[in-house]
């Protein structure tokens, strides 16, 4: 079990708080001092079962200033997500088969029942 987590985001500290309180084993995993490979990033789309603009923070100044406009192919937005990972939804948890954006909660705690 993986949580894709950035610290300042309230929602990813909510569900980091959930799995602590729930004693779930996990890995932290840090992305925007780390940042993801391609492989991570497609493996996590597939497990999410969404496209890649589907993971996009379309609200990010960042997003609606550079990219909003454009016609992407789901590898270019890949490519964004890669050099610019804040532009990633988050909390992300994953287990071996699967995965889901923990926001809002109730998706991770539906997530964790269905296990």
């Amino acid at each position: 079990m993986s949580i894709y987590h950035n610290p300042r985001c309230r929602k990813s500290r909510e569900a980091l708080d959930y799995l602590n309180n729930s004693d779930i084993d996990y890995n932290l995993v840090l992305y925007l001092s780390k940042p993801l490979s391609k492989i991570t990033l497609e493996n996590l789309l597939f497990k999410l079962k969404i496209n890649a603009i589907d993971l996009v923070r379309k609200n990010e100044l960042l997003w609606k200033t550079e990219f909003s406009k454009k016609k992407l192919t789901e590898n270019e937005i890949i490519s964004i997500m890669l050099e610019n990972p804040k532009l990633i939804e988050r909390p992300i948890i994953e287990n071996e088969n699967s995965a889901v954006v923990g926001r809002p909660i109730e998706k991770l705690i539906d997530f964790f029942k269905e296990k």
